[in-house]
């Protein structure tokens, strides 16, 4: 099996070849996640986009009866993250990483009960390659409350198995441009 760094080095130069918008229409499938969640109010956790990353912002167009929050991610001082709402036109700044994120205007972020998540390549038992700094799989791993997980991905991002330690967390759901898996 090939190490996480020479997959990622690997599917990174894929995606990047291979890299080509979306529709809105990609995101269609989360309406059944959504509503089989037994709620009004659904905080739907999402990326900003880097790296030729499919772009998660196109599920703010999202219809439902329901009223959905979108989140984003910040990174604090301790490289734990935090969940802020956005709306599609708020003004965003540019992270330590180089990403762009929130202007926190509260001290307490939001809990999601939805997280699409970026990543390099999966595999068919639901695990995700991310970048290898764990901030996804620290903060699932650290909530006490159960939150769907949903990685975005092309469907040529799928590889035969991603090597896997105690604290990677497996995704509920694979959503490529093929459908929800």
């Amino acid at each position: 099996m090939l190490s996480k760094d020479i997959l990622r080095n690997k599917f990174f130069k894929i995606r990047k070849k291979k890299y080509h918008k979306i529709n809105n229409l990609f995101f269609d499938p989360l309406k059944k996640i959504i509503k089989k969640i037994n709620k009004n109010n659904i905080y739907i956790a999402i990326y900003m986009p880097i790296n030729y990353e499919l772009d998660p912002l196109l599920s703010m167009n999202i219809q439902s009866s329901k009223k959905i929050y979108f989140l984003v991610p910040t990174v604090t001082i301790k490289n734990n993250m935090n969940f802020f709402e956005v709306k599609k036109n708020d003004v965003f700044q540019v992270n330590k990483f180089g990403i762009l994120e929130p202007i926190v205007t509260k001290k307490i972020g939001s809990l999601p009960d939805i997280i699409l998540l970026p990543l390099l390549a999966y595999d068919k038992n639901n695990y995700r390659l991310g970048y290898g700094k764990g901030y996804y799989d620290h903060y699932l791993n650290n909530q006490k409350k159960k939150i769907k997980t949903i990685g975005i991905a092309y469907s040529f991002q799928e590889t035969n198995k991603i090597p896997i330690n105690k604290h990677d967390v497996k995704m509920d759901y694979i959503l490529t441009e093929k459908g929800l898996y």
